[in-house]
């Protein structure tokens, strides 16, 4: 059974990462986007956390300066030849993890079998 929650604690991680990729893709468009990473970290005792980086603060897009001037909006800084790969990656863990989760069940079910 520790399997099955090291396992679900690894799908959850990875399921919160793709989230963040996912955000960081839709608002590539969007003036003065910070992009977000989601680290994943091993927990004391066993599974998976997720860590988010927020980026650096920086003053909303198109803001006044002191002299009046409208400042130019900053573009989005998501990098799509980062986020793509990454999701590639993220999907993969993901499905590692799946298959573990199923395999578990199988030679459980198996064991079940047998005992019987």
């Amino acid at each position: 059974m520790f399997g099955f929650s090291l396992a679900l604690s690894a799908l959850k991680a990875f399921g919160k990462r793709m989230e963040v990729i996912a955000n960081n893709v839709a608002n590539i468009n969007t003036d003065g986007f910070k992009s977000k990473r989601a680290t994943l970290e091993e927990k004391p005792g066993g599974g998976v956390a997720v860590r988010i980086d927020l980026g650096t603060e920086t003053e909303p897009p198109g803001t006044y300066e002191k002299n009046g001037r409208l400042t130019q909006p900053l573009p989005s800084e998501t990098d799509l030849a980062q986020e793509i790969p990454q999701s590639l990656i993220t999907q993969r863990g993901y499905e590692a993890n799946l298959k573990s989760i199923e395999t578990e069940d199988e030679m459980l079910d198996t064991l079940v079998h047998i005992i019987e």
